[in-house]
């Protein structure tokens, strides 16, 4: 089965190709390049390369949350009409657990997170065995602090994983703690670790998938702040 799978839910972008297994191809990108230009160029400079056409692909995978809003959005919009055509099956994968196939290599806790702003994170934490993922807790948002209270009870060793990796190992509430960071190539979600984890997520239609958010945009809360 062929899966074509995207990633735009923070800075970096990326699309792969995986094949039972076997990536095919992949292209990424961290720059802070707009996604709504970059992503569809890059599907199709990555069917080009592999020699697959779009009818090949079996099933469509992206990122769908949480993540920069603007950004899921644009992944979930390019899957959706990409996807459509053929009615072909999609996934919508959590960004937190595409993360952690990163390391799912490892005998290690795997605590996804991703940077919120506003000291919180969106967080997920995974034990990984050596080749598959267990889900610990929940997608959720937290504070750095809330977050730090819960290492003491993983086992070791434990990873930071995400673009929140960096600003929780340097926090002062983690200073004090047992965590390591693993290299720059896998610290961040990438598009074939979006297609290892759809290979654990259920699939839908092209018209069911939608993107999913752990908390409302800031727009939203301060509207209803001024509100209430």
């Amino acid at each position: 089965m062929k899966i074509l799978a995207l990633d735009s839910s923070a800075v970096p972008a990326s699309a792969a190709i995986w094949e039972d297994g076997k990536i095919l191809g992949e292209f990424y990108s961290n720059t802070r390049q707009t996604h709504s230009q970059t992503l569809l160029p890059m599907v199709e400079g990555l069917l080009k390369c592999t020699s697959v056409s779009l009818k090949e692909i079996d099933q469509f995978a992206v990122s769908a949350g949480p993540g920069s809003f603007t950004g899921v959005r644009i992944g979930v919009a390019c899957v959706k009409g990409l996807a459509m055509p053929e009615d072909k099956p999609c996934v919508g994968v959590s960004t937190l657990e595409a993360i952690a196939w990163n390391l799912s290599c490892m005998e290690a806790t795997i605590c996804a997170v991703m940077d919120a702003r506003c000291q919180q994170v969106y967080n997920a934490v995974f034990e990984a065995d050596g080749q598959n993922l267990r889900r610990l807790t929940p997608d959720r948002a937290l504070s750095i602090e809330e977050l730090s209270h819960e290492v003491a009870n993983w086992k070791s060793p434990v990873y930071l994983v995400g673009d929140g990796a960096k600003l929780c190992f340097s926090s002062p509430e983690f200073s004090s703690l047992d965590v390591l960071l693993p290299p720059e190539h896998l610290l961040y979600q990438r598009a074939s670790s979006v297609a290892q984890a759809a290979l654990h997520t259920p699939a839908v239609t092209c018209a069911q998938l939608a993107p999913f958010y752990l908390r409302m945009p800031q727009a939203e809360r301060a509207r209803r702040a001024k509100l209430s």
